[in-house]
């Protein structure tokens, strides 16, 4: 049976005080219970990471980094490297934000080389992926997709890929407050397990788990992932209050 998440990824916001407090808050909230099968993870600014993992439970409330260096190592002022992700305590790291493309110009060929030292590293990647607007009007939402994932991910050994958090974020619904259908979620999530499926084969597909983020909130986070392929969320403005947050991980 594969794994529920529900990811909060807190952007750029929050001092530390403020982090530690907010990830104080969400920790008492889910010991009081999550669904079966789920697990918990923020993602706070990465000057937080080593504080919060002796401040909460970790093995309740999981830690991932928002983003890693595509270099293991050197002079690279205002990077972070992997290991330096992993020293944290942190378990995951988001790669392939769709912030991270727009504004940082981001390619595949990036991210490939970001996901061969998550996982040489021991992090587990959330890797998103996801159209724009105009991809979308112009019916290339698949096609968009498809190259995202193979060129990034399919190089991966079966047993690697196992490690692999698909976030599926259209684009066009992040931070807009429109938010994709139930029906669009779940047909894009079940387009991804099928490319998986035709690249690793059936088991390895259904044990994948697939997130959705774009727009997730309390009264919308039960019908979106009601879906047969939709395994959680990836989680922005919604994680920055405890309640939301909260509410959005009793949805799952």
């Amino acid at each position: 049976m594969r794994k529920n998440i529900v990811a909060g990824n807190w952007k750029m916001n929050k001092t530390l005080d403020e982090g530690i407090q907010l990830a104080e808050e969400v920790d008492k909230l889910v010991a009081q219970g999550v669904p079966d099968n789920t697990e918990v993870i923020i993602a706070p600014p990465y000057i937080h990471l080593a504080e919060l993992s002796k401040r909460i439970n970790t093995k309740r409330v999981h830690l991932s980094a928002q983003n890693c260096a595509s270099e293991p190592t050197g002079a690279y002022t205002g990077e972070i490297s992997a290991a330096m992700v992993k020293s944290t305590g942190a378990e995951y790291v988001i790669i392939g934000h769709s912030e991270r493309r727009k504004y940082y110009g981001e390619t595949n060929a990036i991210l490939k080389k970001k996901i061969e030292l998550a996982l040489e590293n021991q992090l587990n990647p959330i890797y998103c992926c996801g159209e724009v607007l105009d991809q979308r009007n112009a019916n290339q939402h698949f096609e968009v997709v498809k190259s995202q994932i193979s060129d990034a991910l399919f190089f991966l050994s079966e047993e690697e890929f196992s490690k692999i958090i698909i976030a599926y974020e259209p684009v066009w619904a992040i931070g807009t407050g429109v938010t994709a259908s139930p029906e669009q979620a779940q047909e894009m999530h079940a387009y991804i397990r099928q490319l998986v499926t035709d690249r690793y084969g059936e088991q390895v597909a259904e044990n994948i788990t697939i997130l959705y983020g774009g727009s997730c909130k309390p009264s919308n986070a039960k019908e979106l992932f009601s879906n047969k392929d939709v395994d959680g969320g990836l989680i922005g403005g919604a994680s920055l209050k405890a309640g939301d947050f909260y509410a959005i991980i009793q949805s799952v």
